[in-house]
């Protein structure tokens, strides 16, 4: 029987997590618009990060966002 329908969760190695997914590119994202050349609020970006990445842990975890 194949895990999804025994009910297993089972995470492979190399399956990741969207809150995972989302810091890479995140972080993909932060140094391109450093080195873009233009001006971006470096803070603002993160708080903005931070803040979706705490409602994807509490999704992740079985919780309300």
């Amino acid at each position: 029987m194949d895990d999804m329908k025994s009910g297993n969760n089972v995470r492979k190695p190399h399956d990741r997590t969207s809150s995972e997914e989302f810091t890479s590119f995140c972080e993909a994202e932060f140094e391109r618009r450093r080195n873009s050349g233009t001006s971006f609020d470096e803070q603002r970006y993160q708080q903005a990060m931070n803040l979706v990445m705490e409602k994807l842990r509490r999704l992740e975890e079985g919780g309300a966002a």
